[in-house]
């Protein structure tokens, strides 16, 4: 009875030491990776407007198109030589209420990148 008491104390005591190796691997991973990121060199100021609009302007057009920040149909249409995304879409009630986000499928016309 005294052996397997021991058996188990010792197999408990091995548990613990793999879970606090584990432990300290991943706060020095964590750590290691904050160093990087905080290394990396500073965006500039056209990367830095870019961001949020994930370079609209040099968007391709697709058959299906996601809107991005600061778009409206008509610079879709405009950009994409599509006049009829409204049509094309019925889950779009108004031209003028796209979001960000927004699925759109689209015609673009050959002449365009």
């Amino acid at each position: 009875m005294e052996l397997l008491v021991k058996r188990r104390l010792r197999t408990a005591e091995a548990f613990d030491m793999v879970a606090d190796a584990a432990a300290w691997a991943v706060a020095l991973s964590l750590l290691v990776l904050l160093l990087l990121y905080s290394l990396r060199p500073p965006l500039t100021a056209r990367e830095a407007a870019t961001v949020r609009g994930t370079k609209v302007a040099e968007r391709r057009c697709e058959e299906l198109y996601v809107v991005a920040e600061g778009e409206t149909v008509q610079t879709i249409g405009d950009k994409c030589g599509d006049p009829f995304i409204v049509e094309r879409n019925p889950h779009v009630n108004d031209p003028d209420d796209v979001f960000p986000g927004l699925v759109l499928k689209l015609r673009p016309s050959s002449r365009l990148p």
